[in-house]
């Protein structure tokens, strides 16, 4: 007897074979990685390897280095050495890329403000694809009215610029939070920025969802179902969301990276991330005094910030070309 032939493997493990393949992906990847355990781990590091709060003001304070005892907040370098600047980077554990101009240790705030930007970059990412999804379904498959009031709709949204449309929203949410029935939200709380930038992502996303469900409606499985009798919603659940997974998987990096840089700029103009909490953005808003003095202040979560959206697109390209049928089919022959 001859042994039976192994069944082809699926489409998703033919996906991840191909990007498992892909040295730049799997390179953004480890990168991605490594900066969210990082900022994970960001406790640990402040008590056990910094020894600092950074979260509290420390102008008084002073660190040993080397043996010596140096004040955080020294004389400028001016011929009259007027005034005081932070101290630069250290090289050492505490105040690795030295302090703000409240005396608090930027490597420690960076770590803490990176949980807090990409936390709110993943979230909203999720929330906007989760609304963008049910946007599109709902527009492409079930047509007439509801497609046109849902596309006037995206068309306006699309109208306004997003950075204006987010900080006109933010402006209005971050004085007097958000009130949804008998829900409340307070100013400071970080679901208000995950829910603005999820809000005006939705029309960039709902688009090609859109689009993807007009050629799945027109399909011969979906036709088919139809002349049986199956219900719509068996159609979108079993049908329709299967196929449009793909375009979702592909949109998440993508919407992450543009959430995380929208998410900066708002927290650069204190309409964000409120204090005491921290991220990239108000790290680099607390950095704008300084560039002349210690640029280390801005330019680290500038960095991280750069770092990210590049690692993101780049494992965004590498899911496209992976989940790409016909791309596959060339490979395979």
């Amino acid at each position: 007897m001859t042994a039976e032939a192994p069944p082809p493997p699926g489409p998703w493990r033919q996906a991840m074979r191909g990007l498992a393949r892909n040295r730049a992906s799997m390179a953004a990847l480890a990168v991605l990685v490594l900066i969210t355990l990082s900022c994970v781990l960001a406790p640990l590091y402040a008590r056990d390897i910094a020894r600092t709060d950074p979260f509290t003001s420390n102008v008084a304070g002073s660190i040993m280095l080397d043996g010596h005892e140096v004040d955080i907040m020294q004389p400028n370098d001016n011929p009259l050495h007027l005034g005081l600047s932070p101290i630069g980077p250290t090289g050492h554990a505490a105040y690795l890329l030295g302090a703000d101009s409240q005396g608090r240790d930027v490597a420690a705030r960076m770590l803490y403000g990176g949980r807090n930007s990409l936390l709110i970059s993943s979230c909203a990412a999720v929330l906007c694809l989760i609304l963008a999804a049910a946007a599109g379904i709902a527009a492409g498959f079930f047509g007439g009215l509801v497609d046109a009031v849902l596309s006037r709709l995206m068309d306006i949204m699309w109208a306004v610029p997003v950075y204006l449309f987010a900080i006109s929203l933010s402006i209005v949410t971050v004085s007097q939070g958000l009130k949804l029935g008998p829900f409340v939200v307070e100013a400071d709380s970080l679901l208000i920025p995950i829910v603005i930038i999820a809000l005006v992502y939705v029309p960039y996303a709902a688009r090609p969802i859109r689009g993807r469900v007009l050629a799945l409606r027109q399909a011969e499985f979906v036709t088919a179902a139809r002349c049986l009798g199956v219900p719509r919603w068996r159609i979108v659940l079993f049908d329709i969301l299967p196929n449009v997974t793909t375009t979702l998987v592909v949109l998440g990096p993508l919407l992450m990276a543009l959430s995380l840089l929208a998410e900066s700029a708002l927290s650069f103009l204190s309409i964000g991330v409120q204090a005491p909490a921290a991220s990239w953005g108000t790290i680099i808003q607390d950095g704008e005094g300084l560039i002349y003095t210690r640029p280390m202040v801005a330019i680290a979560p500038g960095l991280a910030i750069v770092l990210v959206v590049l690692a993101l697109n780049i494992l965004g390209d590498g899911l496209r070309d992976a989940l790409d049928v016909r791309d596959a089919a060339r490979r395979s022959s």
